[in-house]
């Protein structure tokens, strides 16, 4: 006679791991020994004198009893050791190809799969499922040793994968999954019984009674445990509500939680996937609706319209798993798992299932990330990722996908040339041959129509998990980085999406019209609106709170001009500092958020933070929060009220819900926050002249030397400074005269940085290089600008750009000696900021708007420098005053120009800039009395050795 282990056959497995694969193979005989592996030198940028460490890497040994092998070498871990297990793989001949198996092969192997997990070996191994078996086991009569199908379907994986070969649907409708199993069960009958009044499968076969004895005795303990839970009402009218849980252990839990949905056994009990991380047990526990349960014998299933019909689908539920949801749910984390015999639970709270509720939309993921749920707002813009906290959007745009079933978000960078001349206000005149004729910010500049820079563009794309596309982002904005192209455009989906979350009210078709401002095309209007129809389900629980104006999230919606109606009672305490937040800055406060209720002197803590930071200007706060943090400065505190706001997110917040709840229900409720203001961070000059000048004065002030270079046909340039090479690199962009550059600082960090630049810039451009400038040479030198050496003399065309300020102004005004006496270039540019236009750059500070009837002395005297590194900024009288002075030293003539902001108009140029020009010739003998100091080489071009 055929026995059940005969049926127990082998179907295909899902792809597995290389190390998986040598698990299954080997076992514990597989020794993995990873050793880290250093390099000392960088190859990237050759002729850089400054040693350079490698990043750290990871070689592995994998020892089996057949072979040794080792990797390569990688930067993770776990890479060098999957390569280990694949390279052992490829030398034992191991087969890992994978086929997936038809429908017909699943329905076999499905049925094999059953009669296995019946078996008497099945019940000893350490599987979720043989728990279960386990505690049925102590049930009488029929029910003894009767397995819920539901359970078979969620807690082997094996099951369901089978299960979605035969129909994907399952994915999505738990109820197919049951007709499968039924299905499979039947061509069991002769080993299997099914049950006409419950869904659920017991063994024919007893299991033998001293491995029944034994299973009994482990667990025989008396000990009840409570386990709190969550009840979500089929009806959206009804309320969360929190439950708790009454177990023995000597008793089956899911015979508790159908006693709490109001069920005879628990074979009629419905277990949705697990939610959240893939190792939590928290899933959602419903009933079977009767209507299924009155027709055992048929193939019948019932999918979401169905279960509409009936009145019995539970839409928040549904919405909350991802799937067919029927009758009143069960929101808890208890089950048999792998790691343990023993039943595992923990608690669930209506505050987590509201935080789980919010971790589904993008505001909600970033909100949490950040832990201030009611501080905290998506911000609108990417600047830097030095100023962006919490997760990337990158990473909050895949768990978002991840949340609703989706495919993993797909990225392809588009790079492009774009001319940089043709950024910012500049306009086209003509085109002469190869060469443009352009007109940029009232100077005219002619350059190669060869003259570009790559760029990079993100393109996303939005799949289904069927690989149907759902949405397409294609921005039209180019980025120097793919982590800015990546990162702006997942805030772009984000930013578009996070709309219909904040406001709840605004119709669909409205969300799909705003679709082109965002550069999103939309191929699967259902799949959107199925997500964005499941938050809106919510709204009902919202509704049933009465609990005066914060039902309702108005102040997401609000203009910035409403503001002041919303914030109530603002109390500003504290000596006033003169350290206060501006555009562009990061400050840093401490807060609490409390529910007050006047009429019974009752003030509940909602929620507290003693760090939070936020970049001004972005949205990265809510705005009433960013409104009065304006008006504070450092060390200052802020107390206000406001009657507007989101009742899931004080749930999401709070710790006791019912509490709340009454809390909420009174009519003269509150919302009162405590704010000190920590610190404040200073934004960087670049993001500030970025934010307020087309084209950056950055690159204003490249194009102001590039043009001096066009008319003195100068061939050699030195960059006092040169940092990080910012300017020598913007200047092979450019077609000029020159032939040969030099860049000079203190800083070997800054110069290891420009070495590297350059190079890859020459060295991957050369062809274009040359033809765009014919530079032939760049050579990078350590050392300070205020000593002399020859290496630096004999240039047309020295620089130094915004430098000085960051030095003391004794050794500022001795590099202007050292300069003019004996470098002595042809040309020398210095620019350096102009302090008196602080007043303008620094005009969002409130303080400064309320002082505007004050003299423009006193004014001036309240500003900031641009950047904290800056030692001085000197004014247009005091700039002019040094540069005359230095010019007439040294018998040089000097000019004064700008860039940002007119001389003709107050405060005169945002960067005040000085053309130092030489009219007489060098003499040989000049540099017999010098002090010689010698320039370290750090790192050198030439296009003849290339």
């Amino acid at each position: 006679m055929e026995t059940r282990e005969h049926l127990v056959v082998s179907h295909k497995k899902p792809t597995l791991t290389p190390k998986a694969i040598i698990h299954q193979n080997f076992g514990n005989k597989a020794s993995y020994v990873v050793e880290e592996v250093k390099e000392v030198r960088q190859i990237e940028c050759p002729g850089l004198s400054i040693p350079q460490m490698g990043p750290c890497l990871y070689r592995c040994t994998l020892q089996l009893p057949e072979l040794s092998v080792i990797s390569g070498t990688f930067k993770k871990k776990k890479d060098a050791e999957q390569s280990a297990a694949e390279i052992a793989i490829k030398k034992l001949g191991i087969c890992t190809e994978t086929i997936d198996p038809t429908p017909q092969g699943a329905q076999e192997s499905l049925v094999a799969r059953i009669a296995f997990i019946f078996s008497e070996k099945f019940l000893l191994c350490d599987h979720p499922l043989s728990g279960h078996i386990r505690a049925t086991l102590r049930s009488k009569g029929d029910l003894c040793g009767s397995i819920p199908i539901s359970v078979l379907a969620v807690y082997d994986g094996k099951l369901l994968s089978l299960c979605k070969c035969i129909n994907p649907d399952v994915e999505t409708n738990p109820f197919l999954v049951i007709s499968y199993i039924k299905s499979a069960a039947a061509n069991l009958c002769q080993y299997l019984a099914t049950s006409e009044q419950y869904l659920c499968i017991r063994s024919l076969t007893p299991y033998p009674q001293d491995i029944v004895e034994s299973l009994m005795k482990e667990h025989d303990s008396l000990e009840c445990i409570q386990v709190a839970a969550v009840r979500i009402p089929s009806s959206v009218e009804q309320s969360i509500e929190q439950v708790t849980l009454r177990i023995s252990l000597r008793e089956y839990y899911l015979d508790v939680i159908a006693n709490e949905l109001g069920l005879e056994e628990a074979a009629n009990v419905m277990i949705s996937r697990n939610l959240g991380k893939a190792s939590s047990e928290i899933r959602l526990f419903f009933t079977v609706p009767k209507p299924y349960l009155l027709d055992l014998s048929s193939k019948f299933s019932i999918g979401k319209e169905t279960l509409y019909l009936m009145g019995a689908l539970n839409v928040r539920a549904s919405y909350f798993a991802g799937q067919d949801i029927a009758g009143d749910a069960i929101l808890a984390s208890i089950g048999y798992t792998r790691k343990s015999r023993d039943i595992f639970y923990e608690d669930v709270s209506v505050r987590l299932y509201y935080r789980m509720l919010l971790g589904k939309t993008p505001g909600g993921i970033y909100k949490l990330s950040r832990e201030a749920i009611l501080a905290s707002e998506l911000p609108s813009k990417f600047t830097t990722r030095a100023n962006w906290r919490g997760s990337l959007p990158r990473d909050i745009l895949c768990m978002f996908c991840r949340q609703h079933r989706l495919s993993e978000p797909l990225f392809s960078f588009h790079p492009f040339k774009t001319s940089s001349l043709l950024s910012g206000s500049c306009l086209k005149v003509a085109e002469s041959g190869d060469n443009v004729i352009e007109h940029i910010n009232g100077v005219c500049v002619t350059s190669s129509m060869h003259s570009d820079s790559e760029l990079f563009k993100c393109e996303i794309k939005l799949l289904s998990r069927c690989g149907d596309l759902i949405i397409l982002c294609s921005p039209k904005d180019g980025y120097k980085k793919q982590n800015d192209a990546i990162q702006n455009a997942s805030l772009k989906v984000l930013s578009w999406l996070n709309m219909w979350f904040k406001s709840r009210i605004l119709p669909f078709e409205r969300l799909c019209e705003t679709a082109d401002d965002f550069n999103i095309q939309i191929y699967s209007n259902n799949i959107i609106s199925e997500i964005l129809a499941g938050q809106s389900t919510h709204n009902g629980q919202l509704n049933a709170i009465q609990c005066n104006k914060l039902v309702e999230p108005t102040y997401m919606n609000s203009s910035f001009d409403m503001l002041g109606n919303m914030v109530q009672s603002l109390k500003i305490e504290g000596p006033y500092s003169g350290v206060c937040p501006c555009n562009g800055s990061l400050p840093c406060i401490r807060y609490s958020v409390s529910l007050s209720v006047e009429s019974q002197n009752v003030k509940e803590v909602i929620e507290v933070c003693d760090e939070f930071e936020f970049e001004v200007g972005v949205g990265a706060t809510v705005s009433y929060i960013e409104e009065v943090v304006m008006q504070m400065s450092v060390g200052q505190y802020a107390y206000f009220s406001i009657n507007f706001l989101s009742s899931d997110l004080i749930f999401a917040s709070a710790g006791e819900s019912v509490k709340m709840l009454s809390l909420l229900s009174s009519k003269d409720c509150c919302i009162e926050y405590e704010i000190s203001l920590i610190k404040v961070a200073e934004p960087p000059e670049e993001r500030m002249e970025q934010a307020l000048f087309s084209p950056p004065l950055s690159k204003q002030r490249v194009e102001f030397g590039v043009q001096q270079i066009l008319e003195s046909h100068a061939t050699t340039l030195i960059d006092f400074g040169c940092g990080s090479g910012s300017l020598l690199e913007a200047l092979l962009n450019y077609p000029t005269s020159l032939e040969k550059m030099a860049g000079v600082d203190i800083s070997q960090k800054g110069l290891t940085r420009a070495a590297k630049v350059l190079n890859s810039k020459l060295s991957t451009n050369l062809d274009a290089v040359g033809l765009w400038t014919g530079v032939q040479s760049v050579i990078l030198y350590e050392g300070s600008i205020t000593n002399f050496g020859s290496q630096l003399q004999g240039f047309d065309i020295g620089t130094c750009l915004e430098v000085i300020e960051h030095m003391e102004e004794d050794q500022a005004c001795l590099f202007g000696d050292v300069a003019l006496s004996f470098f002595r270039p042809r040309i020398l540019i210095v620019s350096t900021p102009n302090f008196e236009y602080n007043v303008v750059l620094q005009k969002s500070n409130p303080l400064a708007q309320e002082q505007e009837e004050l003299d423009d002395k006193t004014l001036l005297q309240s500003c900031k420098f641009r950047n904290h590194d800056h030692k001085f900024e000197w004014t247009r009288a005091q700039f002019r005053q040094w540069a005359s002075d230095l010019s007439a030293r040294h018998n040089y003539k000097v000019e004064f120009s700008g860039v940002g902001g007119s001389a003709d108009v107050e405060p005169g140029y945002a960067s005040q800039i000085a053309v130092f020009k030489r009219d007489w010739e060098l003499e040989d003998d000049v540099l017999k009395h010098a002090d010689e100091h010698h320039y370290n080489v750090i790192w050198e071009w030439n296009s003849r050795k290339e």
